[in-house]
């Protein structure tokens, strides 16, 4: 059964390595990320399920102990998921390593990690089951949720200017907060492919992994410092 679940943004820029001097501007946005991995500790978990956005040779499951670096943003940080008890050939793919990376800042050793790759173009129709599954998996499951909003804020944008962006992230913020399953499940795949959000797939497998949970949400932040749209949220 899921009893927690934390919703963090999954740009590498998180880690102050790659942001270098810009670090400082995501400060708040770690911060909230920290605490709502702490809202996963305090459930007591059995197992901890990270989901991230991944291209087709990251997506699946990735072992306890794999490892993902950061060395194609320019910079040699390698992290691991959970303890180093299994190896891997396959890397993580970057959302996950920001996840696992979040972990480590945690100091993580509740329960034990592993991680789920999830393709972007996952219909709802399969999002739903997998997290259905998920939440079985276990007497007491816990997600950790990364992936990203639109991309498309501010002309500056990854994906340029498009003027249904903010309202997009608008009613994806509410519904992460309220932990509103059902306004989740009902996200438009085809805008979110439009506006490149990252984290719909993930975010309806979050909605399936919570049916009958009775969760409540809480939405720590909600910002879009480079036009794309960043939320932290806590379902306990």
């Amino acid at each position: 059964m899921l009893v927690a679940a934390a919703i963090c943004p999954c740009p590498p820029l998180l880690v102050p390595e790659v942001a270098a001097g810009a670090a400082p501007e995501l400060d708040a946005l770690r911060a909230a990320s920290l605490d709502a991995v702490g809202v996963l500790a305090a459930a007591r978990p059995d197992r901890l399920l990270v989901l991230g956005p991944a291209e087709q040779a990251g997506r699946g499951p990735h072992p306890q102990g794999a490892v993902g670096s950061f060395r194609g943003f320019g910079v040699d940080v390698e992290v691991t998921l959970g303890a180093a008890e299994t190896s891997s050939e396959r890397e993580l793919p970057p959302s996950l390593s920001v996840g696992a990376w979040l972990l480590s800042r945690a100091d993580w050793a509740d329960a034990p990690v592993e991680g789920l790759g999830v393709g972007e173009p996952l219909p709802r129709d399969r999002c739903l089951p997998v997290g259905r599954e998920i939440a079985t998996s276990a007497p007491r499951v816990a997600l950790l949720v990364m992936g990203d909003g639109s991309a498309c804020r501010s002309v500056k944008a990854p994906g340029y200017f498009d003027e249904r962006a903010e309202a997009f992230d608008a009613e994806a913020a509410r519904a992460l907060g309220a932990a509103d399953i059902a306004a989740l499940t009902a996200l438009d795949e085809e805008l979110a492919a439009d506006l490149q959000a990252s984290g719909r797939a993930c975010w309806q497998v979050l909605a399936g992994a919570a049916q009958g949970a009775g969760l409540r949400g809480e939405l720590l932040r909600d910002e879009a410092p480079y036009g794309v749209g960043y939320f932290v949220a806590t379902w306990s």
